[in-house]
């Protein structure tokens, strides 16, 4: 049994309820659903950075790259319908489903008009060229 009781409740003295479980529970078994998000890597490659997005199952055109200023966004949408039938045309199992999946970056480093993707074996790469970085010129002022 001693197992089976959340540790924070093991040590802390205050009165159990059932109802701040079940929403515990409920937060942290949806908290690291893969399905809420998908994942990425990003690499620092010096000249550039490379973005890799696990999307797998997803056709190209339901993937989207969006520039919006300093901001990149993917989303991804998925769209699923299965339907069985007997030989009358009525409905044994029907089942629908619907995801959609969207993540932003901050690309204000970046040169977001020579930005490039690729989808390949449900993986979306893009490579983001950085910006020059200028270095700011000293001068003296005058004093008049």
């Amino acid at each position: 049994m001693f197992e089976l009781t959340n540790w924070k409740n093991r040590n802390n003295n205050t009165l159990f309820n059932p109802f701040q479980e079940w929403e515990n529970f409920e937060r942290d078994f949806f908290k690291n659903n893969s399905l809420s998000e998908f994942k990425t890597d990003i690499r620092d490659n010096g000249k550039e950075y490379t973005i890799e997005a696990d999307l797998p199952g997803f056709k190209k055109e339901d993937i989207k790259v969006d520039v919006d200023g300093n901001y990149l966004t993917i989303s991804a949408e998925r769209h699923t319908e299965n339907e069985h039938k007997d030989e009358k045309g009525n409905f044994i199992k029907r089942e629908r489903s619907y995801g959609s999946f969207s993540r932003s970056f901050d690309i204000s480093s970046v040169k977001s008009d020579s930005i490039s993707a690729e989808y390949k074996d449900g993986v979306l790469k893009l490579v983001l060229p950085k910006k020059e970085s200028t270095v700011p010129s000293s001068r003296r002022l005058e004093i008049k």
